[in-house]
């Protein structure tokens, strides 16, 4: 049975109703409501903590759909899977896979930044200076662009850059 025919309460119950019909409706082509309904079944498996569930569900959201913005998002989704699981290096494979297809995608490039900022930190305890400054200026790099596309967002990171001396912008929004 679907994730989405589990849903327990309410809220969860009227969503699943209403995008359903949504998706009856829609002026799309069939593989592409499939696709729809998998990536709802993953984010729903995601929300509860059921990663290996929410994966299988975004591959095979991945095998339906075309479009570039939609599979955008399930690259991201799948990224974000990763980063949960300490997979950095895979993560960051899919972050990049879905900004080719949607360049202006700025949760994709904090996170990126932030696994850059980790890994300085890491490099910086353990010693490896030079290699900390190289990821501090790679997620510098990627909150900067961030930042240009969400500038209300990534407070945190603005002041990052600002007491770093990262960037000379004095005011990003």
């Amino acid at each position: 049975m679907p994730r989405t025919q589990r849903n327990d309460n309410f809220i969860d119950k009227t969503f699943t109703v209403v995008a359903d019909i949504i998706l009856k409706i829609l002026p799309t082509n069939q593989a592409s409501k499939e696709a729809f309904a998998y990536y709802r079944d993953g984010m729903a498996a995601q929300a509860d903590g059921e990663y290996a569930e929410a994966l299988e569900n975004y591959h095979e959201a991945l095998e339906l759909e075309q479009d570039p913005y939609d599979r955008s998002y399930i690259l991201y989704n799948i990224g974000l899977i990763h980063t949960s699981n300490g997979e950095h290096d895979r993560a960051l494979g899919y972050y990049h896979q879905a900004l080719e297809l949607n360049a202006r995608m700025p949760q994709a490039l904090n996170n990126i930044a932030v696994i850059h900022h980790y890994r300085g930190e890491k490099a910086k305890t353990e010693g490896n200076l030079e290699e900390a400054e190289g990821h501090f200026d790679r997620a510098a790099d990627y909150w900067k662009q961030a930042i240009r596309l969400a500038p209300n967002n990534y407070i945190e990171a603005q002041n990052w850059l600002k007491t770093t001396g990262r960037s000379k912008m004095d005011v990003f929004f």
